[in-house]
């Protein structure tokens, strides 16, 4: 008979890590003291067994709202605290460290876009200003040209008129 170390429930578990970890199989397997044929022989069984060993990471269904509750809650943790909040969470340190550089990085983005569309706004006032303006000059052309039009059409009448008489 065959010793066996560990329990189905307990390779589940590592198998399940493994997938919602962004670790390579070598990695993870170093990581958690396990021996690299091993994790394999583990992952192969439970593919085979039916167990949904699909690599999607528990982080993935996180919203953004989620996500940044979380860096917000962890801000003020040391090392030590925020890899154990993780752990209680299915969560890596190095997820929640990523979080909180994008949360920097798109409020950081902010102020250079909003002085973009600022300058934007201010180039389209401007060329607003400048195409009214030349549209009352052209109306105005078209309102003298027709007043000439109408006078001229007057003036032929009149020497009609002259002519007849």
């Amino acid at each position: 008979m065959e010793y066996q170390r560990h329990s189905s429930q307990f390779k589940e578990a590592i198998v399940k890590r493994y997938n919602q970890s962004n670790m390579s199989v070598r990695k993870f397997a170093q990581q958690e003291g396990i021996n690299l044929s091993t994790m394999y022989s583990w992952h192969k069984q439970f593919k085979t067994s039916g167990i949904n060993v699909s690599k999607t990471s528990s982080s993935d269904k996180l919203s953004a709202e989620e996500k940044f509750s979380i860096v917000l809650e962890t801000a003020t943790l040391s090392e030590i605290e925020l890899s154990e909040y993780c752990r209680s969470r299915g969560l890596y340190p190095e997820q929640v460290k990523g979080w909180k550089q994008a949360c920097i990085t798109s409020n950081s983005a902010v102020p250079a876009t909003r002085q973009k569309v600022t300058l934007e706004r201010k180039a389209d006032k401007k060329r607003i200003k400048k195409l009214e303006k030349e549209l009352h000059r052209k109306d105005k052309a078209l309102a003298e040209a027709a007043a000439l039009l109408v006078l001229g059409k007057k003036f032929d009448a009149y020497l009609r008129e002259n002519e007849d008489s």
